[in-house]
């Protein structure tokens, strides 16, 4: 079985997960008796792929089906492409008892209304896989964040065959797609930049048209839901990623306060928030609604305490 891999990285290398006090892999210099230094290699406490035990709260634990030998050994080899493949923003647990069954959670990308939130996903491979695709489940907390993610959990993607595309080349193909390349569709082409223009209905973007204000408002909307859906991860993280959730708001606590603030105030729009960068001039600010700046109002205060309570330096 594939398990967490040590490696080494430079004495007192910085880090942004040292910094907020959790996280990272490291290799201390550690005095000896006759004064020379040893190095002490500590195992990586969050690999992108590695193995659980507990698959009590899995969506599809109940429902998941024998899987026969031969579909076990084509999963063993999508195991094998997540180890050696997966971006540093997906993070992904298979199960000891439960070789049907995988939790993946995808960090949102920057420049998008989805940055820095953590989304989760249960998967579970039918018996017959790769001849059918996969199941997928989002974890909504009854949010509707995304035209392609339903508050019930369902995925509206046609790698998965929940869609059916306008082409035949993007549905599943049981000789090339792989569970790796449905995660990267859902992080590039569903969490995206303009989640409005996902819904086929309402066509392409085009600057200065109707449709780019229904897009900014849907941005909007969809951090929104983010934000509140980060207090629930917060509350009760889904098992196997209890402390990689912890350590993931501790290192990005400042970046989504700061947004928060900056889209409140109009300095930015939602999605386009860069931490660092230079305040935006007076005549360079864009109306806010009023909506969004309550919601804000009320969130900013509820995010800074479950900050803080994993251990975020917010002062």
């Amino acid at each position: 079985m594939l398990r967490n891999k040590r490696r080494k990285t430079p004495p007192l290398a910085p880090s942004s997960s040292s910094a907020c006090g959790g996280g990272g892999s490291s290799v201390s210099d550690v005095a000896e008796p006759n004064g020379a230094t040893s190095e002490i290699e500590e195992i990586e406490p969050f690999p992108r792929f590695d193995i659980v035990a507990d698959d009590s709260d899995h969506f599809y634990r109940n429902s998941s089906q024998t899987i026969p030998a031969s579909t076990q050994k084509r999963i063993m080899h999508e195991w094998k492409l997540l180890e050696q493949h997966l971006p540093e923003s997906i993070t992904v647990r298979a199960y000891e008892k439960k070789v049907g069954l995988l939790r993946a959670a995808i960090v949102g990308a920057a420049a998008t209304p989805y940055h820095d939130g953590l989304y989760f996903f249960d998967i579970s491979f039918p018996p017959n896989y790769p001849a059918k695709p996969p199941q997928v489940h989002y974890l909504s907390f009854g949010y509707r964040i995304n035209p392609n993610l339903y508050t019930n959990g369902t995925v509206c993607l046609s790698l998965l065959n929940t869609w059916s595309g306008k082409w035949k080349s993007e549905r599943w193909n049981p000789k090339e797609s792989t569970i790796l390349q449905v995660l990267l569709s859902i992080q590039a082409l569903v969490l995206n930049e303009r989640p409005f223009f996902n819904e086929p209905a309402y066509g392409i973007f085009m600057s200065g048209t109707s449709a780019e204000k229904y897009s900014f408002a849907y941005n909007e909307d969809a951090f929104v839901l983010s934000c509140k859906s980060m207090l629930h991860l917060l509350a009760k993280p889904p098992r196997g990623f209890e402390f990689f959730v912890a350590w993931h708001f501790r290192d990005r606590a400042r970046t989504i306060l700061r947004a928060c603030e900056a889209y409140a105030s109009g300095r930015v729009r939602v999605g386009y928030f860069q931490d660092g960068a230079p305040p935006e001039g007076p005549s360079s600010k864009v109306a806010v609604p009023q909506k969004f700046k309550e919601s804000m109002k009320s969130l900013y205060p509820q995010l800074f305490k479950a900050f803080s309570k994993e251990g975020a330096s917010l002062a």
